[in-house]
Formats: C-alpha cells, sequence, structure tokens
C-alpha cells in the first residue's frame, strides 16, 4: 500500500481554502469547472469553489467570530453598524437577497440595514 503523501502546495493554502470554503479535490476526480493550480509548471492540485450561496453564511458565521462568538441579534446598534460595513466591504450585498439575510441574522429589519449601508455611503462622501 502507498502512503499518500500530501503536496506543498496543498499545505500552503489550507487556510486560504478554509477561509473562502474552497475544498482540495485530487487532480484525477477535478471537474472542469475546478481550479487546478500549478507548481514548477506541473498541475500539484485541483480546487473546488463553494456555491455563492453558502459564501453569505460563510461571511456572517465569520462576522460572529469577529465579535467574541456573540450571536450577531445580540450586538449594540454601533456593533451591527460595522459588521453591515465589513460585509459591505466583503461583497455580502451582491448575492441575492443579501440584505434580507443580514437583517435577519442582526435581528433588524432591511429597512434599518439599508439606513446602515446610506449612512455609511454619506461618511464616505468629501
Amino acid at each position: 500500500m502507498t502512503e499518500h503523501v500530501e503536496h506543498p502546495l496543498a499545505a500552503a493554502v489550507k487556510p486560504l481554502l478554509d477561509a473562502v470554503g474552497a475544498t482540495p479535490v485530487p487532480l484525477d476526480e477535478a471537474k472542469a469547472e475546478d481550479v487546478v493550480l500549478e507548481w514548477e509548471g506541473a498541475p500539484a492540485l485541483a480546487v473546488r469553489l463553494p456555491h455563492l450561496s453558502s459564501a453569505l453564511d460563510r461571511l456572517l458565521a465569520e462576522m460572529a467570530r469577529q465579535f467574541d462568538g456573540r450571536p450577531l441579534a445580540e450586538l449594540d446598534r454601533l456593533e451591527k453598524q460595522r459588521v453591515v460595513a465589513l460585509l459591505e466591504e466583503r461583497g455580502a450585498f451582491t448575492v441575492r437577497h443579501g440584505v434580507e439575510t443580514v437583517a435577519t441574522a442582526l435581528g433588524v429589519s432591511r429597512f434599518t440595514v439599508y439606513n446602515y449601508l446610506n449612512r455609511q455611503d454619506g461618511s464616505k462622501a468629501p
């Protein structure tokens, strides 16, 4: 029986894959939509990217971790505004139903999320 040795590239990109919800795939199981990474000019690792629908859930979980693991609905108003700002920076509101999903997670209305976004836009104006 041959022992499977992990390619050094797999170990190097593991934190990145974990952060974005991607999974490494053996080259012989790679599909056309997978991304093949090369090492010294040769295919070394295939990466399967997550579906966009799960991206927002991962972002919300990351926000909870950044705020000491507290449920987002329990944050105070300023913390919720910060969450909305961070999520906007990461493109959370480009996902279909992003505002609704974030509003539910924060325990506020869609209108409140839009207010947070507008307040943020107003603070960026010269």
